[in-house]
């Protein structure tokens, strides 16, 4: 890992917030939404997509590990209302569930 690439980590850290489900539907909306599975670091895939990564994001994409919200999960998310984490890689955001503690 560069010393770029540590200071982008550490921003992309920081800029990391819980958020709701409520909060997110507007960009679930804007079709500028992506899930991230719980088993991938969320930090790890916004830095791989600011530094345009594509061989890492379309691996993710064809894991199904990153992937586009569709109605079925927003339906369940908003039904549910679990603990958020997301952060902002424009033109995306990027949201985890975390588990329960």
């Amino acid at each position: 890992m560069t010393q770029q690439t540590s200071t982008l980590y550490a921003k992309l850290l920081g800029e990391t917030a819980r958020i709701s489900w409520q909060e997110l539907q507007p960009f679930f909306a804007k079709g500028a939404l992506l899930w991230v599975a719980p088993a991938v670091d969320l930090i790890r895939v916004a830095e791989a997509m600011a530094d345009n990564d594509k061989s890492q994001v379309s691996a993710w994409l064809e894991a199904g590990d990153l992937q586009k919200v569709g109605e079925g999960l927003a339906a369940e998310l908003l039904e549910r209302e679990p603990e958020l984490w997301a952060v902002v890689v424009s033109p995306w955001v990027l949201f985890q569930e975390r588990a329960s503690s």
